[in-house]
């Protein structure tokens, strides 16, 4: 094992990056809640860094560890309730978007144009039933790319809160940001949640044409959708495309 392994496993010089694209983009977050909350999180990995070190002798912490930060979601409060939104249907064109990724950068649905996207709803990062569906998704990153499928995710989250949950859990697919207007593009594809302020947990798989495949809206909040449900209808929808 490299001796200069910081925390999460990452090179010292990737953890001075991520420093740097926090600092620069920090200033455009709102003086709200949640830029307080970001801050926070901010701080204790900076924390960890710091007690942690990047030479072999580490000190002695009394304080939360990079694992501790991982698990967080399992002692979040469940997502527990019944589904409130009917999906748009297969056959209609997927409304286009531009949304912000975790870097920054606007990544619209037309980019796509030409292969397969899987857009996962979730509601927030850092519960318990969305990280356990990206940690799948991620783990079965291999099997969306060996059908030419890409995976994106979509939340009301910010950019920054994204970027700091794909850290922790070594989410490499792009997360987008429908924070502003909040929830806009959830809305337009029929999965927002009014009350709650956040979307329904949902997936669409949209072709290269632009039209929807399929769609499917977790009947209760805390339902991880089937992911062999998913693969079937890809693998359909490639038996289609061949014939």
């Amino acid at each position: 094992m490299d001796s200069h392994a910081g925390p999460l496993n990452v090179r010292p010089s990737r953890l001075e990056e991520l420093e740097a694209d926090f600092a620069a983009l920090a200033p455009q977050l709102a003086d709200n809640a949640e830029r307080k909350a970001l801050s926070i999180l901010h701080g204790m990995v900076q924390e960890l860094w710091r007690t942690q070190g990047s030479g072999s002798m580490l000190r002695p912490q009394s304080g939360p560890t990079i694992e501790d930060i991982v698990d967080l979601h399992q002692h979040a409060p469940a997502m527990e309730d019944d589904a409130v939104s009917t999906p748009l249907s297969v056959g209609e064109p997927a409304p286009d978007f531009a949304l912000p990724d975790a870097n920054g950068r606007t990544v619209r649905l037309s980019d796509y144009r030409g292969r397969t996207v899987v857009l996962a709803f979730y509601p927030l990062d850092w519960s318990p039933g969305c990280s356990r569906q990206l940690d799948l998704y991620q783990q079965e990153l291999e099997e969306f790319q060996r059908r030419g499928v890409e995976v994106v995710g979509i939340s009301v989250d910010s950019l920054y809160s994204h970027g700091a949950w794909a850290a922790v859990r070594s989410l490499t697919f792009p997360l987008l940001a429908d924070f502003n207007p909040k929830g806009e593009v959830a809305r337009r594809y029929k999965v927002w949640r009014e009350k709650d302020g956040f979307s329904e947990r949902a997936l669409y798989v949209v072709d290269g044409n632009g039209t929807i495949r399929y769609a499917h809206v977790s009947p209760k909040l805390q339902h991880v959708p089937d992911i062999y449900e998913l693969f079937e209808a890809l693998d359909g929808l490639t038996t289609r495309r061949a014939a």
